[in-house]
């Protein structure tokens, strides 16, 4: 099926409803108790599974169930739901016979929410079903929703339409106290090269974490020399979403995330990497004027599901990702391969 521009349109705030509504439940939760939310529920082939995540789980099946239009059968890919155990709405709605997939991750970043650390971010795609498993490529609105700390009294929710550039982006800011939102602008950097900037290499445990060291003392040595003043600064935000978001409002200029290539190059089979629903919401970076690729420097290319590991690289601009690009692909061939 091809969405209209209404339908997309419509899509889109029907996704941002959705994450709204999550948001809520879950702010509502963890001020009334949050003791259960770090207890691991279930160890699944996708992710760790903690209390916090049923929660989430369970809202967002009750409001497709009370809220998804029955008009566009729409089959739920999700962290938390099994792979060969198809959700769908209307329920029993076989997949050969829904015309959208709804990838969704109820919580990116479960470990910095329910530890009252860090935001953590909601995310969601939808692309219409042309026959197979849609890819990242397919989707054609999607929205990320902040789930922030207790101390925080604002979240943000950021949301697009494929296609239309800036204008279609969508950023408000809500009030948690006032239940009021107003517009805020989404500008990634505009900065030509990466020195006193953020830009990182995710290594965000143990495992890897030295491979993924060496490569990038590489990059940078290459990129800036030795010199001292040539500072760059690195920031392990545990959420691709929340990575995405940084990129998007101005705050990183580059994060490459390599895990499935430094797994694969220690022989480590781990579940520990981004997925489909991780990077969901990747061309909302894209719509703003950023670029987000595979390592290589082409589109990124993985079905929606649960379980296909990812490796991607964020770039706030497309000179900066000129710039690196050439770089980081030689020393991903020289240490990765």
């Amino acid at each position: 099926m091809r969405f209209s521009s209404a339908q997309r349109e419509r899509l889109r705030v029907l996704l941002c409803r959705l994450q709204a509504e999550v948001r809520d439940r879950l702010v509502a939760s963890r001020r009334r108790d949050a003791r259960d939310f770090a207890r691991i529920d279930a160890v699944t082939a996708a992710d760790t599974i903690y209390g916090v995540d049923r929660i989430s789980e369970a809202a967002i099946e009750a409001w497709f169930e009370r809220c998804w239009p029955a008009a566009w059968p729409v089959e739920l890919v999700m962290e938390g739901i099994e792979p060969g155990s198809p959700v769908t709405f209307p329920r029993g709605t076989p997949v050969a016979k829904t015309i959208c997939t709804c990838i969704l991750d109820p919580i990116d970043g479960t470990r910095n929410f329910m530890y009252d650390k860090r935001s953590a971010w909601i995310l969601a795609g939808i692309a219409p079903r042309r026959g197979g498993r849609p890819g990242l490529g397919d989707i054609v609105v999607a929205a990320m929703t902040e789930l922030p700390p207790s101390k925080q009294d604002r979240a943000d929710q950021i949301s697009a339409v494929r296609g239309c550039g800036r204008r279609s982006l969508v950023a408000r800011t809500f009030d948690l106290r006032t239940r009021r939102s107003r517009p805020f602008a989404v500008q990634p950097s505009r900065a030509r090269h990466f020195r006193h900037g953020f830009a990182s290499l995710v290594k965000f445990f143990p495992e890897g974490k030295a491979v993924t060291a060496g490569l990038e003392e590489a990059l940078w040595a290459e990129v800036h020399g030795t010199a001292r003043t040539a500072l760059v600064f690195d920031d392990q935000y545990l959420s691709t979403g929340g990575q995405l978001y940084e990129l998007l409002v101005g705050h990183d200029r580059m994060i490459a995330d390599l895990r499935p290539l430094v797994f694969a190059k220690l022989g480590l089979r781990s579940s520990l990497a981004c997925h489909p629903y991780d990077i969901c919401t990747a061309f909302l970076l894209e719509e703003a004027g950023g670029v987000v690729e595979d390592p290589a420097g082409g589109p990124l290319r993985a079905p929606l599901d649960t379980t296909t590991p990812v490796a991607w690289v964020g770039y706030a601009n497309r000179g900066l990702a000129r710039q690196m690009r050439p770089v980081l692909r030689r020393l991903i061939g020289r240490h990765l391969g």
